[in-house]
């Protein structure tokens, strides 16, 4: 049943297959800009925000969870929201003072995201279920 997949306690996956992948888009984009003739300014935009959303994610990992360390629990939680949020928004402000710079480092960096996302999902979800 689906509603059983979503209630089966799960191991959290590493997070390494993820990061890699993301990685690898935005690896494989530099060529495609050099290519292309776009601006390297909006690949190494995008290549600077995904190594600071991977730097501050490996932070937070290193952070104790559960029921003993709540206040850490609060911070890794509040920084996982506001990791995405904030570099997001970064991209958003980029992208709003210059169109040409931030847009395609947008669409690299949503790439990425995306497939990290994907990722994740696959290696969480393709876990067995019990500990």
């Amino acid at each position: 049943m689906p509603s059983e997949m979503f209630a089966t306690p799960r191991p959290i996956p590493s997070r390494l297959i993820p990061a890699i992948g993301g990685t690898a888009v935005i690896v494989l984009a530099l060529p495609i800009f050099v290519i292309a003739g776009w601006s390297l300014r909006s690949w190494a935009l995008a290549a600077v925000l995904w190594v600071a959303f991977q730097t501050i994610g490996l932070l937070l990992e290193r952070l104790p969870l559960g029921m003993g360390s709540l206040a850490s629990a609060g911070v890794v939680a509040i920084g996982r929201m506001f990791r995405a949020a904030g570099l997001v928004g970064i991209l958003i402000a980029v992208t709003i003072s210059d169109s040409d710079l931030g847009l395609p480092a947008a669409i690299v960096y949503l790439i990425a995201f995306t497939v990290e996302f994907g990722l994740s999902l696959l290696a969480y979800f393709g876990e067995e279920g019990g500990r």
